[in-house]
């Protein structure tokens, strides 16, 4: 069994930076044990005056856009060339069995994961929506305690998951692949809509002209969605993860975007914004994690789910019986 940390034991090595009672902290807001959920309040409590320094950027795209090479490029030019302390927080599909993480992030950013500057936290998607940890807003906060003052959150790609991981970021990136036919299909209109910036991957291995010409699609599509509440126009950029180029250009399209925000108050009003709905969304999934424990609803739950798929009862009446109990 492991070791129990003390509260001034993890906000102690959390806030002189060590990653072994960081990665403990995480494992500890993720548990869905009263008494480690208890622990993990008290760490968050003690550490959140020192956390919110950081940039948060949300990451997407569409399978095969190679998310995972391009995080380690850039984040490679962020800790090398930049200074910055990187952690990135991978939100992997779940084994539909165990529920845990069944894609290696660490074993896909081998030279990043070495780096000293850097953390990579791969978590398992669980049961939340669109993959999307309960606890991924909280590890975030846990890492900005930590000293990182730059944020990934790679979504899983597929889903809502997008949207939620919009609702925890600063700024909300979207990779792209060119020369895969029509270059707008199979993306959705509202993930087009949450970009503050598009990336078309691989233009390298004479794919260069693919990519500028999807770049121009993508940027005149672009122009036809209603601006943002933060009058952000998005950008669309090339980049090579293989080769370096357009890597640093899309750090720099970031930096913009972030100054512009701060300058304009948009930056901290959208962040108290969306303390106010995670505030929401914790209270939405205490009431409902408490409401299914309850043994008399576990009792007549079974019961009436049989009648809902028979039709014998309706499923607002079914729901009703149960929030009467």
């Amino acid at each position: 069994m492991a070791k129990r940390f003390s509260v001034s034991e993890y906000t102690d090595g959390i806030l002189s930076g060590n990653r072994v009672l960081l990665s403990r902290a995480i494992t500890l807001v993720e548990s869905t044990l009263p008494s480690d959920q208890q622990l993990a309040q008290q760490v968050l409590d003690v550490v959140l005056p020192h956390a919110g320094r950081s940039v948060r950027v949300g990451i997407t795209g569409v399978p095969g856009v190679g998310k995972s090479t391009f995080i380690e490029a850039l984040g490679l030019h962020l800790v090398q060339e930049k200074g910055h302390r990187l952690a990135v927080l991978a939100v992997d599909p779940s084994s539909q069995r165990s529920g845990g993480s069944i894609l290696g992030d660490k074993t896909r950013m081998n030279l990043l994961a070495a780096h000293t500057s850097a953390y990579i936290r791969p978590s398992p998607a669980g049961r939340s929506l669109g993959g999307v940890t309960q606890s991924t807003r909280e590890a975030m906060v846990l890492c900005e305690a930590a000293g990182h003052d730059v944020i990934f959150v790679e979504t899983v790609g597929v889903g809502q998951s997008e949207t939620a991981v919009h609702g925890m970021v600063d700024f909300f990136l979207l990779l792209m692949l060119a020369g895969a036919g029509d270059e707008l299909q199979g993306i959705k209109k509202g993930i087009m809509e949450m970009a503050d910036a598009v990336t078309i991957t691989k233009a390298d291995a004479g794919n260069e002209q693919a990519a500028r010409r999807a770049r121009a699609e993508y940027q005149n599509a672009l122009h036809l969605f209603p601006l943002a509440p933060s009058q952000w126009s998005p950008v669309v950029t090339t980049s090579s993860a293989l080769t370096g180029q357009g890597v640093p250009e899309v750090w720099e399209v970031v930096h913009r975007y972030v100054q512009q925000m701060q300058e304009n108050g948009y930056f901290q009003r959208r962040r108290q914004e969306q303390n106010l709905h995670w505030l929401h969304e914790t209270i939405r999934e205490a009431l409902e994690a408490r409401f299914y424990a309850r043994p008399e609803v576990a009792q007549r739950l079974a019961g009436l789910k049989e009648q809902v798929m028979d039709g014998r009862k309706s499923a607002f009446g079914a729901a009703e019986e149960l929030l009467g109990l």
